[in-house]
């Protein structure tokens, strides 16, 4: 019997060793080389001098301002990220346009210009400011606010394709079946959009940690009080103490990245529990 010889079809596309050397390479020069500099440079520090340097009162605090605001900010946006995207989505009404627009604005909008026409919105004598009873600007209500403007669009641009392709069949079958609204949204609808916007609060949270220009204006930048890490970190390379400013860096990332791991293992968990029950 003849042996029916057939050609391989190569495709166009780059083959998985080719593309995935390239993008190791990439990550390599992009990534990861940046970021074992950090720990390259800390390393010329003894230990003694590392840890006096990273657990310094003032640094403790700024963690503290980071951390804690950055946390607080993704909160909020996930919140209200998720309702925005609910609107934008579910309804019709003038100027729909032009507020979908209007929420990539913090992307196009440089940081420093953010930081001052919210400081100028929000002290004492601002438009905003003058009618409130409380402090908002040189507070960390005031860099909690500047970090939500800048995280919102990360929540509602994950969520937001999620309920487009949303099948409305869904929500009609669970009315039929007896549900109220509140069912509906929590059984059907919550266990769609939760991956996304576990998603979009992760990228939030971390934008939030390293934001600078934003920041620095409306915190005022009290020691103890209002300082950010990031504004510790560039007064130490002003400072030409190159050591120091690196190893408050390392901190940051390692930090950053255990939040984060553990951010995307709960949204492992939660993409596992709602959507394959």
């Amino acid at each position: 019997m003849a042996k029916k010889w057939r050609l391989k079809k190569h495709s166009i596309l780059p083959g998985f060793g080719l593309s995935l050397g390239f993008t190791m390479l990439y990550l390599s020069l992009l990534v990861l080389l940046p970021l074992s500099m950090i720990f390259i440079n800390t390393s010329s520090m003894g230990w003694s001098d590392f840890w006096a340097t990273v657990t310094e009162p003032r640094v403790i605090a700024s963690y503290k301002i980071s951390f804690g605001t950055a946390f607080a900010a993704a909160c909020i946006n996930l919140l209200f990220g998720v309702l925005i995207a609910w609107v934008l989505v579910r309804y019709s009404f003038p100027g729909k346009r032009i507020i979908d627009g209007l929420v990539d604005l913090p992307f196009a909008l440089p940081t420093a210009v953010a930081g001052i026409a919210l400081t100028t919105l929000y002290t004492e004598k601002g438009w905003i400011g003058q009618f409130l009873s409380f402090k908002v600007a040189f507070t960390p209500l005031g860099i909690t606010i500047a970090l939500t403007f800048i995280g919102l669009p990360f929540v509602v641009r994950m969520v937001q394709p999620v309920l487009q392709n949303l099948e409305r069949e869904m929500e009609e079958a669970s009315a039929i079946l007896g549900a109220n609204r509140f069912q509906t949204f929590v059984r059907v609808i919550v266990p769609e959009i939760l991956p996304a916007a576990m998603t979009g609060f992760a990228l939030a949270f971390a934008r939030a940690i390293g934001e600078y220009g934003s920041v620095v204006f409306i915190a005022g930048n009290m020691p103890m009080k209002t300082e950010i890490t990031p504004l510790i970190i560039m007064t130490k390379l002003e400072q030409y103490d190159y050591a120091a400013a690196t190893a408050i860096g390392a901190v940051m990332l390692i930090f950053s990245f255990i939040i984060l791991l553990f951010i995307n293992g709960l949204q492992w968990w939660t993409n596992r529990k709602f959507v394959h029950n």
